[in-house]
């Protein structure tokens, strides 16, 4: 018998979908250092407070004025054993986070606790007290303030200059190199081996579709990754973000007592369209939009919808979209899954194909990203449109969402094992014995009893190997 160890590393499996961690997602893969850091900011402590599970904030705000441990048991009895599961999720995220901590109680019971800092920075946000925040010095009226209509477009057309960068379109004015290295970093760009330029990748076509919420937070995220590059504290920096995110829309702030580094991040937001300031120099500006979602990243609405832009799309049964645009980034995004067909002044006819959709399933988009995206963007013409009597949850076409979604299941009708091939037996019944062996251990993947041919899995090769050799000394 020969085995035959030719078991490839096959990763053909369909590419990961992008993962937009929220604040406690983000928080909870820091190191304990970080957090003890970043709760040295009333600001921060309040946005983990106001995202924490009801049960979670419960807690918190019982053990918010207590100066000692308190036994778990206590804590535990607050609450119902009807409620156990939400009860053990609360402690799990107030560990993970840790906002509270382990505290022994003199007879040797575990008591909890809340971090000091946690607790002291906690009670500064919601009583008042501390220093008061460096932007909300009083200024003179402004001249030529700004309202919100204008403040959304201003934050809608900086943003749209990354993903324009992103989609290789020709408006790329006004991104710096500092913004391509942080694509570079988040893998949302690489190198071209040949020229060197950026390239999509993947995780990049992924994040073009995402709402334009989450695709500031996850670009924000790396950002803050690779801040001590630029001599500045991660911690400092988030806290700055989250401060603009407790602000008023429309409203102008000084930039009167701010640190050097954080008047150079302030720059880095004005460039990603987060805040408005008329000058470099200017002693004010204003927050947008975007800062101001940072905190809703799960339920905020695009900025598209909040600058008042209707949607584009209008999708018919025979797989045909239209778009009612001018923007080369709505067109190239279109792009990513439809063949476009015609393209006009302010209109661009596309079709839902087969080998368009394959080819956006291959640059790792996912069906249910696609049917989003169109649901999304869809007219209002679409809320209008008759299915037939055919009843479904959403606005498009059922035989076009069941089609994309068949399309996207016929790639993942294979499921890819690595394993290890046994053939060339000297005997009939030696490939039984070696066969049933496998078997009864669970680790047979494929048999072919004419061709005395077997293929057992990577993980049980080194049993088979063993019994193998047992069996033919003894036989």
């Amino acid at each position: 018998m020969s085995e035959s160890s030719k078991s490839k590393s096959l990763n053909l499996n369909p590419s990961p979908t992008l993962q937009c961690k929220d604040l406690h997602e983000y928080l909870k893969s820091r190191s304990p250092q970080f957090l003890e850091t970043l709760y040295n900011y009333p600001t921060i402590c309040l946005a983990v407070y106001r995202e924490l599970p009801e049960l979670a904030r419960h807690f918190v705000i019982r053990l918010l004025f207590v100066e000692q441990p308190v036994p778990q048991a206590v804590v535990t009895s607050w609450v119902s054993q009807t409620y156990a599961k939400e009860q053990a999720k609360a402690c799990t995220t107030l560990s993970e986070l840790s906002v509270w901590q382990e505290a022994p109680i003199p007879g040797g019971m575990p008591g909890w606790m809340l971090a000091q800092s946690f607790k002291k920075n906690l009670k500064v946000s919601l009583l008042g007290g501390g220093r008061a925040w460096s932007m909300s010095s009083s200024l003179e009226p402004d001249g030529k303030a700004r309202d919100v209509s204008f403040l959304d477009a201003y934050a809608l057309e900086r943003w749209e200059c990354v993903l324009h960068y992103m989609v290789g379109s020709a408006q790329t004015e006004g991104i710096s190199a500092d913004a391509v290295r942080i694509l570079l970093h988040a893998g949302l760009m690489t190198r071209d081996a040949e020229d060197g330029s950026a390239v999509i990748t993947r995780a990049g076509f992924q994040f073009l579709l995402l709402s334009t919420p989450k695709q500031v937070w996850l670009f924000l995220q790396h950002y803050l990754h690779t801040a001590e590059r630029r001599s500045l504290s991660a911690a400092e920096c988030l806290a700055f973000l989250y401060q603009l995110s407790f602000s008023t829309l429309g409203k102008d702030y000084s930039t009167e007592g701010m640190s050097n580094n954080m008047l150079v991040f302030l720059q880095h937001l004005r460039e990603f369209g987060l805040v408005y300031q008329r000058k470099r120099k200017a002693g004010r500006f204003y927050p947008t939009r975007l800062a101001l979602n940072i905190l809703r990243v799960r339920c905020a609405a695009p900025l598209e919808a909040a600058a008042g832009a209707r949607g584009h799309l209008v999708l018919e049964t025979n797989y045909r979209v239209y778009g009612y645009t001018s923007s080369d980034l709505q067109v190239a995004l279109l792009g990513l899954f439809t063949e476009l067909i015609y393209r006009f002044p302010n209109v661009v006819v596309g079709v839902v194909s087969r080998e368009s959709v394959r080819q956006a399933l291959r640059g790792g988009i996912t069906a249910e990203q696609i049917i989003h995206y169109l649901e999304q963007h869809a007219h209002p013409q679409m809320l209008k449109s008759e299915t037939g009597g055919i009843r479904s949850a959403s606005m498009l076409p059922p035989t076009v969402v069941d089609q994309i979604r068949l399309w996207e299941s016929e790639r993942n009708r294979c499921v890819y094992t690595e394993g290890v091939v046994y053939n060339q037996f000297l005997s009939q019944a030696d490939f039984v014995v070696l066969r049933d062996h496998a078997r009864a251990a669970g680790v047979l993947s494929w048999q072919h009893e004419r061709a005395r041919t077997m293929v057992v899995t990577r993980a049980g090769h080194d049993d088979v190997k063993k019994f193998w050799k047992r069996y033919s000394k003894n036989s």
